[in-house]
């Protein structure tokens, strides 16, 4: 998609951000756009760190995608930093445009140009669409994630 702006997110995005995290099934059932309150907090955190990169994809005057990049330094590889890929939503009206392409490879040139040695993402294993698209992108399944819910 030649036509999309990926620019860092403004407090004033959260709104729209928030209502593509909820967006599809799985995002209904743990997201909560009626209160803006926790994620304004998390925006705060998030534009605090920088290590940390929330962008959107905007078309028109229009929030379409967005996604956040974490830059984790670290000990093993050598000392090798690695991008983690979080929250890639495409809004409705702009799946099956290549815009997802274009915010995944905004985000793997994003961590080029901080030096990552690796970029990572983790998927619901209900999402086996999202699982053929980062195939596709030459991203491998290589490792068995495990999370543990704390709250």
């Amino acid at each position: 998609m030649t036509d999309v702006v990926i620019r860092p997110a403004t407090v004033a995005d959260v709104p729209a951000i928030v209502a593509m995290l909820a967006e599809d099934e799985i995002g209904a059932l743990r997201e909560s756009p009626g209160d803006l309150a926790p994620y304004l907090r998390a925006f705060a955190d998030i534009d605090a760190d920088g290590n940390q990169v929330l962008v959107v994809a905007e078309r028109d005057g229009e929030l379409v995608g967005t996604l956040q990049l974490t830059i984790i330094p670290g000990m093993s590889r050598k000392g090798a930093k690695r991008a983690l890929v979080e929250g890639v939503r495409v809004g409705a009206a702009a799946r099956g445009l290549g815009l997802g392409t274009t915010l995944m490879e905004w985000s793997i040139d994003e961590a080029r140009r901080r030096e990552c040695h690796i970029i990572q993402l983790t998927s619901d294993k209900a999402r086996l669409d999202a699982h053929r698209f980062y195939d596709r992108l030459g991203f491998a399944a290589s490792h068995e994630g495990f999370k543990l819910q704390l709250v």
